[in-house]
């Protein structure tokens, strides 16, 4: 008896698969002009879809050094050379790096200009902190802001000083550090689109045939349209509009509102209930550790909160909100109920993050037909994090994707990029062992089967997007988009997920990916 996971082989004619069984019968389709690919032992499976990351932003930082993988002083300069190695350094030129965490290093501290002297020297460098409110610059970068010794810490800045001097040390925070960052000059068009192209081919070596640009605003658009319209685009690029900033978008867009113009499309709004875990801005229902009467920081009230989703959904179109903390998801839990109690409007609004859901939470969503897009590579690389700062029964939970499956939650999964790379196999893994740097295992009545994870990144998200009909599986009448792996990720242990390897991706039935 056939498995129902497998076949044989498939049949494609002008993008779409036309026929699919046993390769004897799938020959005898076979034209004069007909293409015969073999696997040779390798596995076709549905292109990866990313149901959460900001691709355009992502481009962006390819014209940067990225840190955030630095785990010392010498990384950071050795990150910086390999940068500046590929790159016309003129006189007036900047280098700068994104990313760097203290709390990650060795040294456990901010590095100073001399760091990046000793790194760049005759050079103008700028480092900006993963929280994007600090950094430090080089000398010469200090000498061109005009900053010396006699500069006084502006309001709400700082300036850091040398031990038991007033000079500079290069560590910039707060408005100070934004205003020298604000007169770097910007790439021109040219070379934004060439980042954008090179962001697309990192997405593509990754599996990935659909993407999705999860905060649009004006400038995010302008770069998307242009790529699109330029016929440089090859991936399904997806946008959801910021409602605050730009919602004309969506108005003035309407040829590419829920339809693919050149591989670009509008698919909704993005909204944000609250903030982040590492830094404790997500908006819980109880105190943080340690805190008496601090939550985290709602960016609403529940009747703000309500009017933007029933503005948004007004337009019919979805809603993706940013919720990390369990008081932000039952914000956005109670407001879809209030929009939509007298009447389904089917438009499948997403809870990206979901991270400290609570389990009482999970069959309301489930009832609302809220989607739930999990970002699990948070087990691996903040769990630590988590299992200090929060309860360790409830720092288990987080990502709670069993339980959601259990409770009838649609959820899919997502790696935020620029956060990390668009690798969705690594949040296959992450999800299948739910192991933390340290080898913890969070929460492992949370794991869930390979089969199910790699769901979440196809068949599921392509339903989160509308797509089913189209994409997330191989089936007849469904769009060419695959992705060629080395190996079976059904057939090896979870352990080994992360060993195995994109060999292809091919989208519309053309290669964009094939390693070398």
């Amino acid at each position: 008896m056939a498995d129902p996971l497998y076949v044989d082989a498939v049949f494609v004619e002008d993008g779409i698969i036309s026929a699919m069984g046993e390769r004897d019968e799938i020959l005898t389709h076979v034209r004069p002009d007909t293409e015969i690919v073999n696997l040779n032992g390798a596995v076709l499976l549905p292109g990866f879809i990313d149901s959460h990351s900001h691709i355009a932003a992502f481009a962006q930082t390819l014209g940067v050094a990225q840190l955030s993988s630095c785990r010392d002083f010498a990384g950071i300069q050795e990150k910086l050379r390999e940068f500046a190695a590929n790159r016309k350094i003129g006189s007036q030129d900047w280098i700068v790096g994104i990313g760097y965490d203290e709390q990650h290093l060795e040294e456990g501290r901010h590095p100073d200009r001399g760091v990046l002297d000793a790194a760049l020297p005759g050079v103008r460098v700028l480092i900006t902190h993963a929280s994007g409110e600090a950094g430090v610059i080089s000398s010469l970068g200090l000498s061109a802001a005009g900053i010396t010794a006699d500069t006084k810490d502006p309001e709400d800045s700082i300036i850091g000083r040398m031990a038991g001097s007033s000079l500079p040390n290069g560590y910039l925070e707060g408005e100070i550090f934004s205003s020298v960052g604000s007169k770097i000059a910007p790439p021109d068009e040219d070379q934004l689109l060439d980042q954008l192209e090179a962001a697309q081919d990192i997405y593509a070596r990754h599996g990935i045939t659909t993407a999705q640009e999860g905060l649009t605003r004006d400038e995010e658009w302008a770069m998307l349209r242009a790529f699109s319209d330029s016929g440089r685009m090859s991936l399904d690029i997806i946008c959801y509009v910021d409602p605050k900033e730009a919602k004309h978008l969506s108005q003035e867009n309407l040829s590419r509102v829920q339809r693919y113009k050149r591989h670009l499309k509008i698919g909704g709004y993005k909204l944000f209930f609250d903030g982040d875990l590492q830094d404790q801005t997500a908006w819980m229902s109880v105190p943080y550790p340690g805190e008496t009467d601090y939550f985290g920081e709602p960016r609403y009230s529940d009747e703000e909160a309500e009017l933007l989703l029933f503005e948004s959904m007004n337009d019919h179109l979805q809603v993706l909100v940013h919720c990390n903390g369990d008081a932000a998801a039952q914000q956005m839990i109670s407001a879809c109920r209030k929009i939509t109690e007298d009447s389904d409007v089917g438009l499948r609004p997403v809870m990206v993050h979901a991270q400290f859901l609570r389990p009482d939470q999970l069959p309301s969503m489930a009832n609302l037909g809220i989607i739930a897009s999990f970002f699990p590579a948070h087990i691996y690389f903040w769990g630590d994090l988590h299992m200090r700062n929060f309860d360790p029964q409830k720092a288990a939970y987080i990502s709670p994707a069993q339980s959601a499956k259990q409770a009838g939650v649609v959820f899919t999964f997502h790696q935020d990029t620029p956060t990390l790379l668009p690798n969705m196999l690594n949040a296959v893994w992450c999800a299948v062992n739910r192991k933390s740097r340290r080898g913890t295992v969070l929460g492992e009545e949370e794991q869930v089967s390979i089969l199910d994870a790699l769901k979440a990144i196809t068949i599921h998200a392509a339903y989160q997007y509308f797509e089913e009909d189209s994409k997330g599986s191989i089936e007849v009448g469904k769009r060419a988009d695959f992705v060629v792996l080395d190996f079976n990720p059904l057939r090896v242990r979870p352990a080994d997920i992360k060993r195995v390897r994109v060999l292809k991706t091919i989208k519309d039935d053309r290669v964009i990916y094939e390693r070398e």
